[in-house]
């Protein structure tokens, strides 16, 4: 999958991003940074990754299961005071609608910590190459 970040508003910092057979994704920045704020910004995007993820995982398990989970809700809580540092903390509290026994409630939360974007985010090597795109002849 290729996904394609596009400026073209001339001095603002919003993005368009093109994503297969999705249409009107954004990204912008803080007013802290001089963005508009008229979108998700990057980080916003990241940790809503996390939170989307533990929700899909957990009700893939659930269906599997056959248990009656009739909903989920992830609230990621994002701390990024020492990011400079290198420490970016998230803080996720998940809720399990129509589950009531506390094993099946603890068992959903620990399949949640196994979906595949909390693991990138904590056990996998990322590494990312970037490299100047053809030149297409167009002049800036």
């Amino acid at each position: 999958m290729t996904i394609t970040v596009i400026s073209s508003d001339g001095d603002s910092l919003r993005q368009r991003v093109e994503l297969e057979h999705f249409d009107d994704l954004f990204v912008d920045a803080p007013a802290i940074v001089g963005g508009d704020e008229s979108a998700p910004d990057p980080h916003d995007y990241f940790d809503l990754a996390l939170g989307a993820c533990k929700a899909i995982t957990a009700r893939m398990y659930a269906r599997r299961k056959q248990w009656p989970l009739s909903g989920v809700t992830v609230t990621v809580t994002r701390n990024d005071r020492e990011e400079r540092q290198g420490r970016y903390y998230l803080d996720v509290a998940l809720t399990f609608d129509g589950i009531d026994d506390p094993g099946q409630r603890q068992r959903l939360l620990e399949i949640s910590d196994r979906c595949p974007i909390h693991r990138l985010m904590t056990d996998a090597t990322v590494e990312i190459r970037s490299q100047l795109a053809p030149d297409t002849g167009a002049s800036a």
